[in-house]
């Protein structure tokens, strides 16, 4: 099939599930399409079992080794979900709650990932720097994921401030982790990191220069829209922000994440409020609203589908039951930890480390690390377990974390 053909398919499959869920689950959309999506994946191995003359599963599994999930994320969604993510976080409100972000993204993603990797290689047989490679890609929150439960909670400012602050900067960070790790313990496939002091220099060139390259892009863009008051050609700036300034952080090998991030908090906060008519900001908004809603449908339906390339061995069914345990442990003390050190200087909302926990979601970037892993004796292990993290994660912890913080988030409270 080509590019075209794929993305058409795609797009016709998300109206159909999300109307599905509209209609009768009415569900949250990106959990409700992926609960469609996994019965019909289900369903077509089901008839592929009963009916191997119709080659249903072969088929769909075609389908799905063609569009190279992890490319298409990476390479394609992420930028403009991430874009899409920082354009609401406004910068006052993250430069309160800075220490929190801060050492939820550094402090929190390397607890985690010890944890989750130490645990998971004596768990499993895993070799350490292996295993760490795994608990670096299930370390980080997914903004995607954790951004669309946010839209369905009533949190208080704060803590919605610290969520959804440390899910976006998190996430670059581990990718950067993730790269760094990966480099170490598969130095054959071609990782710019193949020790120590590489993987430092690797870390800091990705991390800061991502951080440098978007806010360098996001200031010059807002000085260009601040001499301009034509709102098609100033959304089509910000489009050509995101796309462009993601793909040049790759080519300067840059954290792209981190560049989509900050030149999203630029253009979000300070170019909506020195930059942009009233007109321009409310067809802004409804742009990046439009593309959120779309790309994450898409994304989760492509999480759905991506069963079919998992193997499900009982042993891979054992490991990966237990790397949910792990990875919940793992977030539990990756929030518990800042949350204490930051305790005499900062006021927390009731409940903040069990919503925190609970809702530190994992997502698509998580599959999308585990597929472009090169092939190997404990790649297939690898996927299952992030699999089945991210599914348990989205479904179950997604569809109970309202619950659960109308329950505990009462009233404001030092912790």
């Amino acid at each position: 099939m080509t590019i075209l053909q794929l993305a058409a398919l795609m797009i016709v499959l998300a109206g159909a599930f999300g109307s599905i869920n509209y209609l009768f689950l009415k569900l949250p959309p990106a959990i409700g399409i992926l609960i469609v999506a996994l019965a019909a994946s289900a369903g077509m191995m089901l008839l592929g079992w009963l009916a191997p003359g119709l080659g249903l599963a072969t088929t769909a599994r075609g389908i799905i080794q063609d569009i190279e999930f992890a490319d298409a994320l990476l390479e394609g969604m992420l930028g403009l979900l991430l874009f899409a993510g920082a354009l609401h976080v406004k910068v006052e409100d993250l430069r309160d709650e800075g220490k929190v972000v801060f050492l939820m993204a550094t402090l929190g993603v390397a607890l985690s990932t010890v944890i989750v990797g130490g645990a998971f290689s004596w768990l499993t047989g895993m070799p350490l720097l292996v295993a760490l490679v795994f608990g670096a890609l299930i370390a980080p929150t997914d903004p995607v994921a954790v951004l669309g439960v946010l839209k369905q909670t009533d949190l208080p400012k704060s803590l919605e401030t610290q969520i959804a602050g440390e899910s976006l900067f998190n996430d670059g960070v581990g990718y950067v982790v993730f790269l760094v790790l990966a480099g170490l313990a598969f130095p054959s496939a071609g990782s710019h990191a193949s020790g120590l002091a590489e993987a430092g220099r690797l870390f800091l060139q990705e991390a800061v220069g991502g951080a440098v390259l978007g806010l360098v892009l996001g200031w010059l863009v807002f000085r260009v829209m601040r001499r301009i008051d034509d709102y098609p050609l100033e959304v089509l700036l910000t489009l050509g922000l995101a796309f462009g300034g993601y793909e040049l952080a790759v080519a300067l090998h840059v954290s792209g994440p981190i560049t989509a991030v900050c030149s999203g908090l630029l253009i979000g906060d300070i170019g909506a409020r020195h930059g942009m008519s009233e007109e321009t900001r409310r067809y802004v908004d409804a742009f990046w609203h439009l593309i959120d809603e779309m790309l994450n449908a898409v994304l989760f339906l492509l999480i759905g589908f991506e069963v079919f390339a998992i193997g499900f061995g009982v042993d891979a069914l054992k490991a990966g039951a237990l790397a949910i345990g792990l990875s919940l442990f793992a977030r539990l003390i990756s929030v518990w930890v800042p949350v204490t050190i930051l305790r005499p200087f900062n006021s927390f909302s009731r409940g903040a480390v069990q919503v925190m926990t609970w809702g530190g979601l994992k997502g698509g970037i998580s599959v999308a690390l585990a597929l472009s892993l090169p092939e190997g004796e404990w790649k297939p292990l690898i996927l299952t377990a992030t699999y089945m993290v991210v599914v348990f994660s989205i479904i179950v912890q997604g569809l109970t974390v309202a619950q659960l913080a109308a329950r505990v988030t009462r009233e404001p409270e030092m912790l």
